[in-house]
């Protein structure tokens, strides 16, 4: 008789234990691994809604694990789908990332050639500019304003360098706004001394 129903308690205990499922560590693990390394493309830099997105859909992931974890009888089978689904975009992220980072290195390279053009433009402009009292000090403000754009310029390039590359796009965009300004204010005052 206790034979039996140690027999009976060791099988109940056997399908207890079998009918938990094992914790997903190895799948937890590998989606936080897998955005962190999102994170360390510049995802979240680069790509910031869909980052913030990411970590929202990990935090999920983690809530519904906790939750079976909680449970007496676990199933962990939605929750590692999810988890593998984060892992999924993480790793999509990290692609989508270099792409928008070799996007932006082009935008900001032709911007900075945009400006290096116009910035020649503006000095052969400067040579044609009326040079008379009012003028003189005029020529000069535009002349410290295009060093001043020759000077961004040569930081957008340095921080293009420096793989820096939504700094380096706002860094030409701002230089390239002022040389056309400053083209601008040269053929203004060009056309009013030709009117004379």
């Amino acid at each position: 008789m206790k034979k039996s129903v140690f027999g009976l308690l060791t099988i109940a205990m056997v399908l207890v234990f079998s009918s938990c499922a094992k914790y997903p560590q190895v799948e937890v693990d590998a989606a936080k691994a897998a955005v962190e390394a999102a994170k360390a493309a510049g995802a979240d830099v680069y790509l910031p809604e869909a980052f913030t997105g990411l970590l929202g859909s990990l935090d999920a992931a983690t809530v519904m694990v906790e939750e079976q974890k909680s449970k007496f009888f676990s199933n962990y089978d939605e929750a590692k789908s999810k988890l593998s689904e984060v892992s999924a975009a993480a790793a999509q992220m990290v692609t989508d990332t270099e792409a928008r980072k070799a996007e932006l290195k082009e935008e900001a390279l032709a911007a900075i050639e945009s400006v290096k053009g116009l910035i020649a433009q503006n000095q052969e402009l400067v040579e044609k500019a009326p040079k008379g009292k009012e003028g003189k000090a005029a020529l000069e403000a535009i002349k410290a304003d295009l060093a001043a754009v020759e000077a961004a310029v040569a930081e957008a390039a340095s921080l293009v360098e420096g793989g820096n590359f939504i700094g380096a796009a706002d860094k030409a965009k701002a230089a390239n706004d002022k040389a056309v300004s400053i083209n601008e204010e040269l053929n203004a005052a060009i056309a009013k001394t030709k009117k004379r």
